[in-house]
Parts: structure tokens; sequence; C-alpha cells
């Protein structure tokens, strides 16, 4: 719960001579942000006497669809109707910024930091830091290089199995259309560098693709997980290689991109045109747009993490162990399913 103070709320101790901020012996570490005109914490809770659970999220973006679908997850959840105040930071796609919220969450003794990483390393000190000050951090979609003691859990998706899934789809696809046996050429478009829904989607579709001495992978580049890198990287491809049958795209966005790179280029995409379009995400877009005929597969990363992570700190709260561990639960779609009735139930 809101941690009380015996006396003002924060001290700020400015020393010309150069030795820094401290906070109640809280020193800034080397390469932190000056936050000497940081507001007060919460003080924009509601003065209604209930001791509400202060959760510090720190989002890495806003630069998909998923992305702003797993946002909203969180925001509906934690709420003060549901007995949260939640600290929002959007770190627009930069680790500093990360960094930097993490640590203002921790100045702010929030009850826990709630952190979705943008790469995998670079996290050690900083959780650390929670650590010793004995605020629970609970990690959510993207997972990162750590010591696991440094962290409570984990909960977010299976990415080297969507991957590998990916793989075993397009494998029992080609042999329903009687291609098991052709040259199959591929390229990639790949997310973020380094972020493990990239290494774990490459890695997962690698192993299934190296089984099969006929599947080609031309090019594996990165779209950044944006739907303009997406389109710029896919425009390449074509330029680059005369045959792509199969393009690997490892988000919806990305993929939107690339439909509009291939139709502008002539070239046609889909169950009835001359390129396989496979995706991650499975955003309701990506469905109208199977539905249209112009993507093949589609495989699902469950956004909606807000209800686990709540699930998760209200048994932490009854003092209950949780699992280091905790994957969603998704599905895929294709272009032979009932898409009116699957688009009828979708949330997101």
């Amino acid at each position: 719960m809101i941690k009380r103070y015996a006396g003002l709320i924060i001290m700020i101790l400015l020393i010309s001579a150069g030795a820094g901020l401290m906070f109640f012996g809280y020193e800034a570490k080397e390469g932190s942000e000056d936050i000497s005109d940081q507001e007060a914490p919460y003080e924009d809770m509601p003065q209604d006497g209930k001791d509400y659970i202060v959760v510090g999220f720190s989002q890495i973006g806003a630069e998909s669809d998923w992305r702003n679908a797993s946002t909203e997850s969180f925001r509906s959840v934690f709420t003060t109707e549901n007995g949260y105040y939640l600290l929002y930071e959007d770190a627009q796609q930069k680790q500093e910024n990360q960094l930097k919220a993490v640590r203002n969450f921790i100045l702010q003794e929030v009850d826990y930091i709630v952190l979705d990483p943008i790469v995998e390393t670079g996290w050690d000190t900083v959780l650390q830091e929670a650590k010793d000050a004995n605020i629970p951090v609970i990690l959510v979609d993207r997972q990162l290089e750590a010591d696991s003691d440094l962290y409570t859990c984990w909960v977010g998706s299976d990415f080297k199995e969507e991957g590998r899934l990916a793989g075993k789809w397009l494998e029992d696809y080609l042999k329903r259309q009687e291609r098991a046996k052709e040259k199959i050429r591929i390229v990639t478009l790949q997310g973020t560098p380094r972020s493990s829904a990239q290494l774990g989607r490459t890695e997962g579709f690698q192993e299934v693709l190296s089984s099969h001495k006929n599947w080609k992978m031309l090019d594996c580049q990165s779209g950044e997980f944006t739907q303009a890198k997406g389109q710029e990287v896919m425009e390449g491809f074509l330029q680059k290689y005369k045959d792509i049958d199969v393009v690997i795209s490892e988000n919806d966005n990305m993929t939107f991109g690339a439909v509009e790179a291939i139709e502008a280029a002539g070239r046609t995409c889909g169950p009835k045109g001359d390129i396989i379009i496979i995706s991650f995400d499975a955003v309701r877009t990506a469905l109208q747009y199977m539905q249209e005929g112009r993507i093949h597969a589609d495989f699902e990363c469950n956004p909606m993490l807000g209800p686990f992570v709540s699930n998760i700190i209200r048994r932490l709260e009854a003092g209950e162990e949780v699992e280091k561990v905790e994957y969603v639960e998704e599905q895929y779609f294709d272009s032979s399913m009932n898409l009116s009735r699957i688009l009828g139930e979708r949330k997101y």
C-alpha cells in the first residue's frame, strides 16, 4: 500500500560543489537524469481515505496497434475504482527513458513496478536499485537478460513458440498446396533488434526452416515493428529479389506496410496472390486484411496483459507465491476460418 512518510515527502539537497542529488540517503546514479524539478508524487490521487496500491508502469511506446491495445488493458484495470493508482510513463522507444522512469518510480516509493523492456540487456543496475528499495518488479511482454532474483516474475507470450508454430503452419500449407518439394524463397521483416519478440520469433521459425533444404531465407532486415519502416524494407526486398514466395513479418504493423509495398509494385499477396504473408500479433485490422484476402495466417500475441498482472499483484498482496514465468493463452488465425464470426467476438 502507499508508503507513509514520517516527515517531508521528499527532501532535495542541491550542492553546487557537485555532490549531486540525495533523497534521504538515495544518491543519484551516474548517468541518471536530474529530477530536481520532479513534482510531488501522487498529487492527483483522490483524497478519500482509501489505501491505494500504487503501480508504476514503464511502457515501450505507441509504435503499433498491439502496443496501444496492451497499454489500454493496463489503463482499464489499474484504476482507482479497482483500488489502484497508476503512474504511467511512455518511453517513446528509448531505453534511457525507461531507466529514468524506473528510477523515478523508486524515488516515489511505488508499491510495484511494471516494466515492458524495449531490449533485453542493460537492466541489472536499475533492477538492483528496485530490489534494494524492496519494490517488486513485474516484467511484461518482452523479456530481459538479468539475474532472476532481481525481478518478481515475467508475464507474456512464448515468442519462440509463436515462430515455431508459424513455420509448422507454412509447412502444412505448402503440403496442402502440393508445393512441399518446391524451392521456397523467403524474406523476413524482423522487429526491433535484440528485443525478445524479435529474437524468439526469428529463432522459432529458423528451427523449422533448418529442416527444409528447399526453403531459402533470402534476407532478414529490421522493420522496427512500424508500418513505415516495414513498407520501406519490403520495397527494398522487391527491388533486390525477383522471386519471393513467402514474407514472414514479425508484427502486424510491418505487415500492413509490406502489403502496401507489394501492391504498389504490381504484385499480389494472400491466398489468391503469388506471395504468402505470415504475420504476428493478430490485431483486428490484420484479421480484416485476412478477410480481404491479403494475409494468409496470423499468430496471436495476446496484448491483454493488464488483468494478468492485476491478478499477480493481488496474490502477492495476499502473501502468496507466484510463478516466475507465466505465459498467456494464445491462438492463431488463417484465411480458412470463419473470420466474420471471429471479428465479431474480438476485443482487439
